[in-house]
């Protein structure tokens, strides 16, 4: 493999306003205190990873799993005291996103509002961008 010479030019900007970042994924007090509650049982794992996996009727669904670990092209979101990973193939799906936790009298689960999607389908598994 060879090694090949690539430039590069730094130069300084006047007048430009620096927008403040904004993370990639935010999650409500609900959303915390649950993954406190869920990780609490398991001190071998640091956090959740968030990823999709193509799905349903509409294209793509979220996934969560415990994680011990960031993976290398993960991307972490630390709020509150609780990591999120986000995968790679995830990252541009949830920029916006923010993550809930709702509970009612049938059911409990995470809720991702996702100002970027476009539709979903009738199981409410699935989205498009």
């Amino acid at each position: 493999m060879s090694a090949s010479l690539v430039r590069a030019t730094v130069r300084a900007v006047s007048k430009r306003k620096l927008q403040p970042t904004r993370a990639a994924l935010t999650l409500t007090p609900s959303a915390v205190n649950k993954i406190k509650q869920l990780l609490k049982d398991k001190p071998e794992h640091v956090g959740l990873k968030v990823g999709v996996r193509t799905r349903g009727c509409n294209g793509l669904s979220y996934t969560l799993e415990y994680s011990k670990t960031k993976g290398d092209s993960d991307e972490e979101v630390i709020q509150d005291g609780v990591r999120v990973f986000i995968e790679k193939k995830a990252q541009l799906t949830l920029l916006g996103t923010e993550m809930d936790y709702v509970e009612d009298k049938l059911s409990s689960e995470f809720v991702f509002n996702n100002p970027n999607i476009k539709g979903t389908c009738g199981c409410g598994e699935s989205f498009n961008i």
